[in-house]
């Protein structure tokens, strides 16, 4: 045998790649396949139709059903478990068998349930004892019963993404370390008629607006955006509440939290972003450099990477203006 199964395992399968480890009590029925370099610990149970990738790890204690796919480098926490029937009945005919795809890299913690049916994403995070009801995006971490979104990895570290959020001591522009994204402080006027903040083309305003929309009344579970564009650009101000919007380029990612109405974030085109974590009252208007095109939208991570590299990994069709110039403004206005 190219792979270790221990004395008190029962491997019936010959599918196992090499240097794969098999652990005391484990069990592998006849049709499991299990890819090289796994490490399968004591007292895992894997039935018939399942296939797991290379380089995964499977805890103590977890049963791996029917219909599962586990692709490489995935690893399940201990006592994590996977569920095949959305409709379980004891012996019945009539069940109808979900499969339930764990993309590359993703991560199961201690004691978690995944419900039947769901695709839990490329190098995404299950918290322990989350109960997942709903497909998790690539790269996100989710917690909770149900299991909501409460965070995300980089796309390429493992550990979590940087939050910034504006402060009255950032300057008027911030660049992130995404490739084209930058945050902008507009300035602020208050008097005994109220507060007003403002942005011009050329002096905060990278872009002339074609288009805008609101978004509003935005349930904190559900995620927004999830793509990317070609050509246009983007400019974000939460009016009211905040909200937080994941930038990514492919190479770096960072998080910004939108709490201020003076407060802009510019998104150049090629730039894949989420927005999510709104409060219950968040108010997010969106300036658009272009008018709606589906054909300019990229909602697939995968085809966004792709692009990306075609086009070297940087930000394309940059809209750029005299920094000095635009600043100039704040010698006129009252900055609190």
């Amino acid at each position: 045998m190219s792979f270790f199964s221990h004395a008190h395992a029962l491997v019936e399968s010959k599918n196992i790649g090499e240097n794969t480890k098999i652990w005391a009590f484990a069990h592998v029925l006849p049709g499991a396949d299990i890819g090289a370099n796994c490490n399968i610990c004591d007292n895992v149970f894997i039935e018939n139709d399942v296939s797991i990738g290379n380089r995964v790890t499977i805890k103590c204690g977890v049963q791996v059903w029917d219909g599962v796919r586990l692709e490489d480098d995935v690893f399940v926490g201990p006592n994590a478990t996977f569920t095949n029937d959305a409709n379980p009945r004891s012996r019945s005919k009539e069940w109808k068998l979900e499969r339930t795809l764990v993309l590359n890299g993703a991560s199961i913690g201690a004691n978690a349930t995944i419900l039947p049916g769901l695709t839990i994403g490329k190098n995404a995070m299950v918290g322990a004892g989350a109960v997942v009801t709903r497909d998790v995006p690539q790269n996100a971490i989710v917690a909770g019963n149900p299991a909501r979104i409460t965070g995300y990895v980089s796309s390429n570290k493992n550990n979590g993404i940087a939050v910034f959020r504006a402060s009255e001591n950032m300057p008027s522009r911030r660049d992130s370390v995404v490739m084209g994204v930058s945050l902008f402080r507009m300035p602020e006027i208050k008097d005994i008629r109220g507060v007003l903040s403002f942005a011009e083309y050329g002096q905060l305003l990278p872009f002339i607006p074609k288009r805008y929309f609101v978004v509003y009344d935005v349930p904190s579970k559900e995620v927004r955006g999830e793509h990317a564009h070609k050509e246009l650009h983007e400019f974000l101000v939460c009016l009211k509440g905040s909200c937080s919007v994941l930038v990514d380029d492919c190479e770096n990612s960072e998080e910004f939290l939108l709490d201020s109405p003076r407060v802009g974030l510019h998104l150049s085109s090629m730039t894949w972003t989420v927005q999510y974590k709104y409060s219950p009252d968040a108010i997010l208007l969106v300036l658009a450099s272009e008018v709606y095109e589906e054909s300019d939208y990229i909602r697939d991570y995968d085809d966004f990477v792709a692009l990306k590299k075609q086009k070297g990994c940087s930000a394309s069709n940059p809209l750029t203006f005299d920094s000095q110039e635009s600043w100039a403004v704040e010698d006129k206005v009252e900055i609190r």
